[in-house]
């Protein structure tokens, strides 16, 4: 109990930051294109040079056990399918909004919260292996879903499709920074001073700003749409997933470290990415906007619980 406390206050601050970036909009009056300009600026400024700074050391850092990607995307694909399965039998939905809603069930908040939440909560030791899973992220648990919906409705899928997924993770700049910072850090040229310290200025920027950013994103969600959906969700994500990690990050004997980092990013709250598919595809948008809004608030007491359990330690 001491040690969730403990956590608590560590991490409490984080979503203090997203509170206040949530009344800034809500209440503040702030406009929706304020936050859009500071999410731009976090997505392709800020956070991927704290990740190219990070990786740029990559190839110094201890090792990295790769099978964590076994035990955060295999927990997946099994929560995955405990999804679709729920959203058949207990919503009666058709094979897209199946798709969504287990979608919703599985695809974190890795970036906005994620990576504050690992430095925060774990010490900068972890973000490599938070990096390991980001590259993948999009790239595997977007094209699940962009599959089986397209199944559903077309009964085949097309590799153009699947192409087009491909070329825009890759040209996403966290997975890009990542990628560049591990390929710089192979070379053994340390970064020159003055590029280091620039880098280290929008790294520590990149923390407070992501988290009020996230906070003026949630005020444009609404929160009661589609609630017996967004709670069943709001399970799944928060409970769930994380057991089904743990569970199989257990059965691989993974080291402690990357273990509570998985565990850790499938207990952060719905990622905003399910909302535009929910859009992209026309079905369960209120849900999903709901489940967003739903289990941000209710990370801020499980996820220090879930690290707490952990016994993870900054």
């Amino acid at each position: 109990m001491q040690t969730f406390f403990r956590l608590v206050d560590l991490t409490a601050p984080l979503f203090v930051l997203v509170a206040i970036g949530f009344a800034l909009t809500r209440f503040g009056r702030w406009p929706m294109a304020a936050g859009d300009a500071l999410t731009r600026f976090v997505f392709t400024i800020a956070i991927p040079v704290l990740l190219f700074r990070l990786m740029s050391e990559f190839a110094r850092a201890p090792h990295v056990d790769a099978r964590l990607l076994i035990a955060y995307f295999g927990a997946c694909g099994v929560v995955y399918a405990v999804g679709r399965v729920v959203a058949a039998l207990l919503f009666r939905m058709d094979g897209a909004s199946q798709s969504v809603f287990a979608l919703g069930g599985i695809f974190s908040n890795n970036v906005l919260l994620g990576v504050p939440l690992a430095k925060v909560a774990l010490g900068e030791s972890a973000l490599p292996a938070v990096s390991l899973v980001l590259v993948f992220n999009s790239l595997l648990l977007w094209t699940l879903a962009t599959v089986s919906v397209e199944w559903a409705r077309l009964g085949t899928f097309s590799a153009s499709g699947l192409r087009r997924t491909a070329l825009g993770v890759l040209r996403n700049p966290i997975v890009a920074s990542i990628l560049a910072g591990t390929a710089y850090g192979f070379t053994g040229f340390p970064l020159p001073g003055f590029v280091d310290q620039t880098m280290t200025l929008l790294g520590n920027a990149a923390i407070p700003l992501s988290l009020v950013a996230l906070g003026m994103g949630l005020a444009g969600f609404g929160a009661g749409a589609g609630w017996r959906e967004s709670a069943a969700m709001t399970v799944m994500k928060l409970v769930v997933h994380p057991l089904a990690v743990y569970a199989l990050a257990r059965l691989l004997r993974l080291p402690a470290e990357e273990t509570a980092a998985v565990v850790m990013l499938a207990a952060l709250p719905v990622g905003a990415n399910v909302y535009l598919m929910s859009r992209q595809f026309g079905v369960l948008t209120g849900a999903v906007a709901s489940a967003i809004v739903a289990t941000t608030a209710v990370a801020a007491v499980t996820a220090p619980l879930v690290l707490a359990l952990l016994d993870a330690h900054p």
